[in-house]
C-alpha cells in the first residue's frame, strides 16, 4: 500500500461521532501519513483517491436502516478487495453482541471498546506496522 520502501504507511480515521481523545497526534508519532475524515460518504471518496494501510473507524449501530445494520458494512464490503489493509474498529460496549455479527462477517484486525484507551490504540498499531 505505501507505494515504495521508505514511504510512511497510511492511515484512514473516520470520525462520526468521537467521544474519545484526539488520536491523531498518536497515529503521527508511530510514522503514519494521516487523512482524518467524519463520513462514511467521505471515507468513500478517501478510499477513491487512495488506499490506505490502515484504517481506523467506529463503529455505530442503526437500527433504521433497511439494508444494514451499522455505518460500517459498505466500507467493509469495499474493503474485501484488499485484504493487506488493517481495519481497526471502535465500538460501544452496549452494542458488543450487534459488532460481534459484523466481526463475523468481515475482517476486523482489532476491535476495541468504549471508553478508547489510547494505549490499545497504540499496541494495535504497532501490531500492524508489524
Amino acid at each position: 500500500m505505501a507505494g515504495n520502501p521508505g514511504d510512511a504507511p497510511r492511515l484512514l480515521a473516520i470520525i462520526e461521532l468521537g467521544g474519545y481523545p484526539n488520536l491523531v497526534p498518536l497515529y503521527r508519532s508511530l510514522g503514519f501519513e494521516v487523512e482524518q475524515v467524519t463520513s462514511q460518504r467521505k471515507a468513500q471518496a478517501a478510499l477513491k483517491r487512495r488506499i490506505p494501510d490502515v484504517v481506523v473507524a467506529e463503529y455505530n449501530f442503526q437500527s433504521d436502516f433497511r439494508d444494514r445494520t451499522s455505518n460500517l458494512e459498505t466500507l467493509m464490503a469495499g474493503l474485501q478487495r484488499y485484504p493487506d489493509v488493517k481495519v481497526i474498529c471502535l465500538y460501544p460496549r452496549d452494542f458488543r453482541h450487534k459488532f460481534a455479527t459484523l466481526a463475523k462477517r468481515f475482517a476486523i484486525f482489532v476491535a476495541i471498546p468504549f471508553p478508547v484507551d489510547p494505549d490499545e490504540v497504540e499496541a494495535a498499531l504497532r501490531r500492524a506496522l508489524g
